[in-house]
């Protein structure tokens, strides 16, 4: 546990006790093709088998264009690429790999292919070499039994593109020999990779976070609980993903996330990783993503990465449009949320009325507002005069009765429904009639504050995201009772303040945390079930999936405590077996280990 937990990175695997001069590589597409240039890159002696000479041509071709794009970035030089091209040469026979040190099969995800080939390799090369998969999802150990030594047998997942991604997942079976194991890390090391080991489980380390999280995504867009570009969005803006989960899966291709979630399911029976109905039924309508020019979104032609307006693109008329007039903004709270989204208004030209509880909290606004502004104005972003006006629109009340002219009033007070609920029947009773009615909350049920109002329909979610003046994302949330001029009014009006604005229903974690939070539970139970370090699962979601953080990374940052109390609004309101808060998140909380403000989480961050 407390390894697991340990803020040290894993060590650095010793020295190979092996001399891994010579490479062969079984399967010349675009993915052996790049593993085939790591190695021949680092002064490996390569051979690149396939099928035929086809197949072989079209190998020395992939390489000649990836070798000669780096020489037009002059990332290399001409010489340079001749010399690593001259390392590699090309065969379809398996026998011409008898001298390898290592050999790294790369051919289609096929196990009957994948162990025939092992059987071959077992009987032709020397018993010290090591045999590696490339496979993404197959069972490492299944294809080791094809040997006569499986305890040389050990997975290598490079991800794609080979010569720029760094993430190498390093797959042990139950019988794979520490030394191969380390070997082969310490190989890895010394090609400029970063090597983190796991278990022999169907998807690995990033594939079996990341599909469930893709699956869930699709079956929240089959559903209709959002668009495809509000899901996206989301994620985007409000998670910092470099795509979202559709466009993600448009460009992994659909029929092989198809494949890669249903040999996870058949594995190992999660049905959060049984693949969503749109999926096969996409599949086998041919609708695979970019590489077919139509997947969830339309392409300008197969394989472009341009997406162009369908039937179900938003028309540019369809743009929202105030259907109150709002002028005066009213804010209820003063924590760093309500002072943040204070700012936001005011700076959009918007008079903000804000309510504290007493006068020393009111003026804490305006003293966060003055900070937020010194520090743009020190590095040039701000000038005295844009704080001047901003603080002129600022007026601080500790009465809820000062609120009675606003046009809109957005609740960012303790995320506590008997709270919530007692405020909003004041302002029931205290705002104007045709006021917006908005709150703040990032689980709670909006439709319990709006039935104690005599008017849900005008009662709405607007879920900022922290910090409210940094982040541009907002979560617009619907009840059954909300008036669609309501919720047309709120996206304009989060336009008009520079946010983008994304609409789903009233239900626990709306898009984003109903997305992101699944993914850290699973996380969480993976580092519970000794599957992989902390340190490791981190460093695949950030290399293998470019997130900006790791989940572990991120828990401790969110809060544990906060984590937890939104899985279990999910798991509650869903009651889907796989949301259950992982044990382990349960007793880390219980400890007092809430992350990085009680400077122990999934880390220990006292000695930092």
């Amino acid at each position: 546990m407390m390894r697991a937990m340990s803020p040290e990175i894993t060590e650095t695997p010793e020295q190979s006790t092996r001399s891994f001069t010579t490479i062969g590589i079984v399967g010349l597409g675009t993915m052996g093709a790049g593993i085939a240039e790591v190695f021949a890159r680092n002064g490996h002696t390569v051979i690149g088998v396939e099928l035929n000479d086809e197949g072989v041509e079209r190998g020395r071709q992939h390489l000649t264009n990836s070798t000669g794009r780096a020489v037009k970035r002059e990332k290399m030089s001409e010489a340079e690429q001749a010399e690593l091209l001259g390392r590699i040469s090309y065969s379809t026979s398996l026998k011409d790999l008898a001298d390898a040190d290592l050999v790294v099969e790369a051919v289609v995800e096929s196990m009957e292919t994948k162990l025939a080939i092992f059987s071959e390799l077992d009987a032709i090369v020397s018993p010290d070499t090591v045999l590696a998969t490339n496979t993404s999802s197959l069972s490492v150990t299944q294809l080791s039994t094809g040997t006569s030594a499986p305890g040389r047998v050990v997975g290598v997942h490079f991800f794609n593109p080979a010569p720029v991604q760094n993430l190498v997942e390093v797959v042990r079976t139950v019988v794979t020999e520490p030394d191969v194991l380390s070997d082969v890390q310490a190989l890895l090391v010394s090609l400029g990779k970063s090597p983190v080991v796991c278990g022999d489980k169907a998807g690995f380390i990033a594939n079996t976070l990341l599909f469930g999280y893709l699956n869930h995504a699709a079956s929240m867009f089959e559903g209709r609980y959002a668009t495809r570009e509000d899901i996206d969005a989301g994620m985007r803006f409000g998670c910092g993903y470099p795509m979202g989960p559709l466009a993600l899966l448009d460009l992994i291709g659909l029929d092989t996330a198809y494949e890669i979630l249903e040999t996870m399911y058949l594995q190992g029976r999660d049905r959060l990783h049984a693949p969503a109905p749109i999926l096969k039924q996409m599949v086998t309508a041919g609708l695979l993503g970019r590489k077919t020019g139509r997947g969830f979104y339309t392409y300008e032609a197969p394989d472009s990465s341009t997406i162009v307006a369908d039937d179900k693109t938003p028309s540019a008329d369809e743009a929202p449009a105030f259907k109150h007039d709002i002028k005066q903004v009213g804010v209820v709270g003063t924590g760093t949320m309500a002072a943040g989204i204070a700012e936001v208004f005011a700076k959009s030209g918007y008079d903000v009325l804000y309510v504290g509880r007493s006068a020393e909290k009111v003026e804490g606004v305006v003293a966060t507002v003055t900070k937020n502004f010194d520090k743009q104005i020190q590095r040039g972003r701000a000038t005295e005069e844009a704080k001047a006006e901003v603080l002129g629109r600022l007026t601080g009340s500790t009465s809820l009765e000062d609120l009675k002219d606003v046009d809109i009033v957005v609740e960012a007070i303790a995320e506590d429904l008997a709270i919530k609920t007692t405020l909003f029947e004041n302002l029931d009773e205290i705002c104007k009639a045709g006021a917006i009615l908005a709150t703040t909350t990032s689980s709670l049920p909006i439709i319990a504050m709006a039935k104690v109002t005599g008017r849900p329909q005008d009662v709405i979610g607007m879920h900022f995201f922290n910090p409210a003046t940094v982040m541009k994302l907002v979560e617009v949330v619907s009840t059954v009772s909300t008036d669609e001029d309501v919720t047309e009014t709120t996206r304009a009006l989060c336009a008009k303040v520079g946010k983008v604005a994304v609409s789903c229903g009233d239900r626990a974690g709306f898009i984003v945390n109903a997305l992101l939070f699944p993914y850290l539970n699973d996380a969480v139970k993976m580092l519970e079930a000794h599957y992989a370090t902390a340190d490791d699962i981190d460093l695949a979601m950030k290399q293998g999936c470019a997130l900006p953080m790791g989940p572990f990374e991120l828990l401790d940052v969110v809060g544990n405590d906060v984590s937890l109390a939104i899985q279990k609004e999910l798991y509650s309101e869903f009651r889907e077996p796989g949301f259950a808060p992982a044990p382990l998140l349960e007793h880390l909380v219980t400890a007092g280990y809430l992350g990085r403000k009680t400077k122990r989480g999934f880390r220990d961050y006292s000695r930092r």
